[in-house]
């Protein structure tokens, strides 16, 4: 009997795609970060400006800094995308 009439799997073919979608999951969660790292040196910016207390908005800016710079750093071992 055959797999249910299913075709053969190439063996390594899923791990390729796993690591080309994780690379892509890797970037959507960069650009997230980098997004809100943006919101937050705008938001950080402004309560200095205005005189108000922006020390708890500089530490979830350096909390998601840090982020960013850990998931670049866990994205290039990963393969390019295509």
């Amino acid at each position: 009997m055959t797999d249910n009439g299913s075709r053969p799997r190439t063996p390594g073919a899923g791990n390729r795609s796993r690591l080309v979608r994780s690379g892509e999951d890797f970037d959507i969660i960069i650009g997230f970060l980098a997004f809100w790292a943006l919101v937050l040196l705008v938001v950080t910016v402004w309560m200095e400006v205005t005189a108000q207390s922006a020390l708890g908005w500089a530490l979830g800016l350096l909390a998601t800094l840090l982020a960013l710079y850990g998931m670049v750093r866990l994205r290039r071992k990963l393969p390019a995308r295509r």
